[in-house]
């Protein structure tokens, strides 16, 4: 299995949605992801985008402009997807000030984290939370 080059992350959550540019900006301006590339085909649609949140990174694309990703996922609904932060109630702040639905607000949980809950736009699933295992290679 190959490891990490350069400090970059191994694994990258691909997501699609219908409104890809309305994803983008739920996810930087409520959930706080930073904008590291977006790359837009000739109609404005959003070929392919990369966020960065601490260490890590999601990828995610607008659904429905074919190719083989988009194929393979055809059919396929929602996904979760669970980010490390440092400020889970500051955090969870931000999303609400900027209209995220909320599933489960900041809550201690019995394995030591803090995390909430919230929906994006098309209803991928986002946790954020503290808990953030030592990886073991």
């Amino acid at each position: 299995m190959a490891g990490t080059v350069g400090g970059r992350p191994s694994i990258f959550p691909t997501l699609l949605y219908g409104d890809a540019k309305a994803a983008i900006r739920q996810l930087t301006e409520a959930f706080g992801f930073i904008e590291a590339s977006v790359y837009e085909g000739e109609d404005g649609t959003v070929l392919h985008a990369e966020l960065v949140q601490g260490n890590g990174a999601v990828m995610l694309g607008s659904r429905g402009r074919g190719g083989r990703f988009d194929e393979a996922m055809k059919g396929s609904t929602h996904t979760g997807v669970y980010v490390v932060v440092d400020d889970v109630d500051t955090h969870h702040q931000r999303a609400v000030d900027h209209g995220a639905e909320i599933l489960m607000p900041p809550t201690d949980q019995d394995y030591g984290s803090r995390d909430y809950m919230a929906r994006d736009l098309e209803g991928n699933v986002w946790s954020f939370g503290t808990y953030a295992p030592e990886m073991q290679t």
